[in-house]
């Protein structure tokens, strides 16, 4: 019996077209003979769709008609141990049970699926879930939390700081004054968003200004670092599980058309119209064109990195390296942020391969934590004698 994958994407998420994008490429790399792709697909109003009509990405230029194929879901626990996806419309004389589920795979970008939102709710399920856990989830999606993490660690990484939205409204002499620390030129970014949405950079006071009124319409919490000039951008993917040894890939260099990999940058170059292509369709160089020391010290802080922040499946970590040749950890990109599956073909392992490495690590982690005991074998209130008041004896 093949393994039931629910591969959950879309979402109210200002990446929500780049995760139907992933979400299409993952199911299509399942290995047919071993696994099942269930789409569920999270609508910008929160409503859960399943059906076939969701796999083919011309059906999304039409969202009305979409949402009349597809058929509205809602996940419920069967029993201690079953997931079952049920249709949210039911008749009076059926369960309407659509499926059981066996594993997820999370390919929602940004808010609610890549900041751990979506892990903690396939947490209280007891459905075992591709990528990272909640708390890495949450560090690897906060970038000043991600920052403090590595900074502790003593990983290199840029000069940077960071404030609340609500400060830069009460007080923004003294949010500039945090700009003076660092020097212009900087960028300025949402701390929880990715895609390169609301990223921008500044040069002066002026722009300065403009960087943060447009990163605050996006996120309560803004970093600003230092930009370095004439860089070179690498990322480095790295795969593995709880308590595994890691695996890092072939560098790649990114070559995009500013200082900033731009959203269009992205997922609007390198590739024709209506293609599933997404981040592959980027200008870039594989294996990237850097020293062998580089390479050497990018890898190494790639694996370093992955497991500071207890990541789990695969993740995509971006570096930013200077003229003098000096390397910094810029972020990690964590499931569903970043399958990075083309950095694995030059090693021998394809999209396909790559897919059913992250399901069995997803389905290895959940029966190491079945092991560990959440609660225990006792009443509380039994405990207190009758008439002991709210407060016990």
């Amino acid at each position: 019996m093949r393994t039931k994958v629910a591969v959950i994407f879309g979402g109210v998420s200002v990446e929500h077209e780049v995760s139907v994008i992933s979400a299409l490429q993952a199911m299509s790399a399942l290995d047919e003979s071993k696994y099942q792709a269930i789409p569920i697909y999270i609508s910008k109003t929160k409503e859960w769709y399943t059906g076939e009509v969701l796999t083919d990405i011309e059906n999304y230029k039409d969202l009305d008609q979409l949402f009349k194929q597809a058929e509205k879901v809602v996940l419920e626990q069967e029993s201690d141990d079953t997931v079952v996806l049920k249709r949210k419309e039911r008749s009076f004389f059926s369960k309407g049970i659509v499926t059981a589920i066996d594993v997820v795979f999370p390919v929602i970008h940004g808010t609610n699926g890549e900041d751990g939102s979506l892990q903690g709710y396939m947490e209280l399920l007891g459905l075992p879930y591709v990528g990272c856990d909640v708390a890495s989830s949450a560090a690897g999606m906060d970038k000043v939390m991600m920052k403090q993490i590595l900074r502790d660690a003593a990983v290199p990484i840029v000069d940077y700081e960071w404030f609340y939205a609500s400060q830069w409204h009460q007080d923004q002499a003294a949010v500039k004054q945090l700009v003076d620390k660092i020097g212009y030129p900087v960028i300025v970014k949402p701390a929880n968003l990715g895609s390169s949405v609301g990223i921008s950079k500044a040069k002066n006071e002026d722009e300065l200004e403009e960087a943060i009124e447009l990163a605050v319409a996006y996120s309560f919490k803004v970093i600003i670092e230092k930009m370095i000039t004439d860089l070179t951008e690498v990322n480095c993917s790295v795969i593995g599980g709880d308590y595994e040894e890691v695996e890092s890939s072939v560098c790649e260099q990114v070559l995009s058309s500013d200082e900033i990999l731009s959203y269009a940058d992205k997922y609007q170059s390198g590739g024709k119209s209506g293609d599933t292509k997404g981040m592959e369709s980027v200008n870039r160089i594989i294996p990237a064109e850097i020293s062998d020391q580089a390479t050497k010290q990018v890898k190494e802080l790639a694996e370093k990195t992955f497991n500071l922040l207890n990541a789990s499946g695969v993740s995509r970590i971006d570096f930013l390296l200077n003229q003098e040749g000096e390397v910094f950890v810029n972020e990690i990109n964590t499931i569903p942020g970043s399958l990075s599956f083309y950095l694995w073909e030059p090693a021998g392992k394809d999209f396909q391969q790559l897919t059913d490495q992250l399901i069995q690590l997803a389905l290895k982690r959940h029966r190491e934590r079945q092991s560990i005991q959440f609660s225990i074998d006792t009443n509380l209130f039994a405990l207190h004698s009758k008439g002991g008041g709210s407060k016990g004896k």
